[in-house]
Formats: structure tokens, sequence, C-alpha cells
């Protein structure tokens, strides 16, 4: 793995950090409109892009290409998080202007805890050469598991399950807060359970991501920044494709085949050398081509839905009126605007 100066990483976690806090400050408002999320969106994603050319001058286009490919298999893996977000909420009744706080303390810990899984798996590499193997076989296996698995996020509920247990929630929320006090007792609300659930559903969802983007890059300062960049866009993302979550059939599918692309090409490392180019290609036209081909197939369905719709009688619409008798009929005297 490739020594980063810690200047660099100093350098990265400031510019994350304003980055997060100019993003809280520009979305203060209590909710989020499709234009609003549409917007931001595009930002995260135009930060991530010149994180990457600056990167790509930095230290060459060998680099820059890892973490490209790295972002966009990330970025791709997080549409699928953004699914189970929609569940969640929906399951637990979240308040729409209360989602928007939970996704960001959501995003804000997932970024903490995947530098330490990055870190962890890093060291692993280090020390222990054939997990990388290991990886390799979970990444094949979560991939083969998609293929023939419905949605998931059942280990949030065990997580939510467990909290519940250990403390006592209350049955309503108390506005933007985790903890209250009901009759002098200290109780969590809600809001805390639900975003114990964000932060577990997202763990579960790393232990795939992170040893798949180990297979495009050993690189742990490009591991991280493409995880980080992709998560830190993740709230707008929701967002902006929460209420559409049922358009992309096929997008689970795509996601499922890069996972077993990335494991096998784990295994195969020893044995075949696939250059950074080849995995940015497979990665963009798998997520792009599953992207378009739902999208593709919802239009068609609007439209057959359309051509579907009966339509009146015949004989509710007024007879045609002879061309002759509407020629012959005097034009109608011009009016202004009607006034009331």
């Amino acid at each position: 793995m490739t020594a980063v100066p810690l200047w660099a990483w100093g350098v990265t976690l400031a510019v994350l950090a304003v980055l997060i806090v100019i993003d809280l400050v520009l979305t203060r408002g209590p909710e989020s409109s499709l234009r609003a999320a549409a917007v931001e969106s595009a930002l995260w994603f135009a930060a991530a892009l010149v994180f990457g050319a600056v990167l790509w001058l930095w230290r060459g286009p060998t680099t820059g290409g890892q973490y490209l490919a790295g972002y966009l298999l990330e970025r791709a893996l997080s549409v699928d998080n953004v699914f189970v977000f929609v569940l969640l909420f929906v399951s637990m009744r979240i308040p729409a202007e209360l989602q928007k706080r939970i996704l960001f303390l959501g995003v804000v810990g997932a970024l903490v805890l995947r530098g330490v899984f990055i870190a962890a798996g890093g060291a692993l590499i280090e020390s222990v050469s054939w997990i990388f193997y290991v990886f390799g076989a979970m990444v094949l296996l979560a991939g083969a598991r998609m293929f023939r698995a419905g949605e998931g996020g059942s280990g949030n509920n065990y997580a939510v399950r467990g909290l519940r247990r250990v403390l006592p929630v209350t049955e309503h929320y108390d506005g933007s807060r985790l903890f209250t006090r009901v009759s002098g007792r200290a109780m969590a609300t809600p809001l805390l359970v639900a975003l114990v659930a964000i932060a577990v559903t997202d763990v579960v969802f790393a232990l795939d991501s992170i040893p798949a983007v180990f297979g495009v890059t050993r690189d742990l300062f490009v591991v991280f920044t493409s995880n980080a960049f992709a998560v830190l866009g993740l709230r707008a993302l929701y967002f902006l494709l929460a209420g559409s979550a049922d358009r992309f059939v096929y997008l689970k599918p795509g996601i499922a085949l890069l996972l077993v692309f990335i494991g096998v090409k784990m295994l195969l490392y020893d044995v075949v050398h696939m250059p950074v180019w080849v995995s940015l290609v497979v990665i963009a036209v798998v997520a792009g081509g599953a992207i378009g081909a739902s999208l593709w197939r919802d239009r068609r369905l609007r439209l057959r839905r359309m051509r579907e719709v009966p339509r009146p009688p015949a004989e509710q619409y007024p007879p045609a009126e002879p061309r002759e008798s509407a020629e012959a009929r005097p034009a109608a005297e011009l009016r202004g605007p009607v006034r009331t």
C-alpha cells in the first residue's frame, strides 16, 4: 500500500469537515424539495469529481482511475442503501421533518465507522496476506445472495429490539430530541431507535462494500476518500430517489453483478492482472445500464397504462358540425380579458 503523508490526511479531513458544515448550513430547512435534493446531489457529485481530478494531478492517472472506480462502485452500492432507508422510515413512521436530521447524524456516524473498518481491513491485508481472498469470497457471496434475496435490512430489527430492551423508549417523538424526560425519568425517543437502525444498516452494507473497494485498490487513502464522498452524498440521494424506489427494478441485479465481478477479480488477483480502466468501464456500464434499463421499462409501463385507459363511448361526444355551417357562421366578437 502506498504511504500518504500525514498532511494529506489532515487536509482531506479538513476539506470533508468544511463540506459537511456547508451542506448543513445550506440545507437547514425542515424539508427538502425534489429540486433542492437534485442540486445538492449534483454538488456532492461535482465535489467528488473535483477531488478525483486533484488526486489525478497529484498522484497520477492510475491512482486517479482507482479513486473514480471506487467512487462509482460505492455510489452504485449506496443506492441500495437508500431503498432500505425508505423501508425503515416507512416501517418506523418517522415524520418527514425529522428524516433530514436522522440522515445527517447517520451519515456522519457511518463515515466514522467506515473509517475504522477501512483501517482495520488495511491492517489485516498488510499482516495476513490471504485475508484478501477471504474478502473476495465475502464479496462474491454477497453478490450471489443479492441475486436471490429480497429486500435486506433484517439486521436492524435485532438492533432495534435489543435497544428497546436496554433503554426505556417513549411511544412518541419529542421534536428532534434523542432523549427526553417523562415523569422525571430519562427515556430515549423513537428518533434514537431510528438512528441506531440507520447505523446498523450501514454497517451491514459496509461489510460488503468496503471489501469490494479493496478489490479495486489497496490504497487506504483512495478507499477512504471514495467511501467518504459516496457516503456524504447519501442524504441528498435519499431525498432525490425516495419517491421513486420502485422504478429502479434492475438496479439490485446490476449491483449483484458488480459484486460478483469484483469478487471474482479479487479471487483471481494473482492469476489475472486486470487494468484499472477495465474495472472502471465495467462498473460504469453495468450501473448505468441497470439504471437506464429501469427507467426505460418504467416509461414503457406508463405509456402502456395510458393507452389502456378506457375511452368513453362515442355517443357521449357531440356530433361533428358540418363544415358548410361552420363556415357560414359569423366570426365571434373579440373580447378582452374577463374581469370579475
